[in-house]
């Protein structure tokens, strides 16, 4: 089995930076969506996260298995666009009560149950809606929400300035609920904080990617 440096394509011993910039590049190409494989990509982002953790050896652990859990998250939602239409904000402490008073309903504002282990992107896509998207590991913004209550986990959180993880920024792609209650508001990719770390939509995705 090749070792993590090996997967990555990076020296042995190289540095933190070295090893986010060849993440990045490698997640990209390893990813299905981008004629990579499931079992190429899961390689890819346990040879990451081996290497951060000071690691020789890539885990054969499938981080994709399904583990069994009655622990589930109540996720309500809404799109930064429809609050921005109304001039609202991730401020406003009665945000989701105004969603529900307005009637938000379809792209806009929703629910949905999570389970503990699933990455929020994909059960949201499972349920039949479309959040935006691009790389799918953890390497850009594209998937950014802002969580404004409860907590989503950040496994890869190379990519966010503190600025914006002080903000509550974190990526659906990779993150998974860790509280009982989720509230947050997805489609952020354009805030300032977050906009320059955007990929470029591919053109089969442009609906969702951009």
């Amino acid at each position: 089995m090749p070792s993590p440096a090996e997967v990555l394509g990076v020296n042995p011993g190289a540095d933190e930076e070295a090893v986010h910039r060849a993440y990045r590049r490698r997640v990209k190409d390893a990813h299905p969506d981008q004629g990579g494989s499931i079992e190429e990509f899961r390689t890819v982002q346990s040879a990451y996260e081996a290497l951060l953790a000071g690691d020789r050896e890539v885990s054969t652990q499938s981080t994709g298995s399904t583990v069994p859990t009655t622990l589930s998250t109540d996720v309500e939602f809404v799109d930064y666009e429809a609050i921005a239409d109304k001039d609202w904000s991730l401020e406003d402490n009665d945000l989701f009560e105004k969603c529900r008073a307005a009637g938000l309903t379809g792209t806009d504002y929703g629910q949905l149950t999570v389970g503990r282990n699933d990455p929020l992107l994909e059960t949201v896509e499972q349920c039949g809606r479309s959040w935006p998207y691009s790389c799918r590991g953890g390497a850009c913004a594209n998937c950014a929400v802002a969580v404004l209550e409860g907590e989503l986990s950040q496994p890869v959180n190379h990519i966010l300035p503190e600025e914006a993880i002080d903000r509550g920024i974190r990526l659906s792609c990779v993150g998974r609920p860790l509280t009982d209650t989720l509230k947050l508001v997805y489609n952020v990719k354009h805030l300032p904080a977050i906009a320059d770390l955007r990929l470029p939509p591919r053109p089969a995705d442009r609906r969702t990617s951009d």
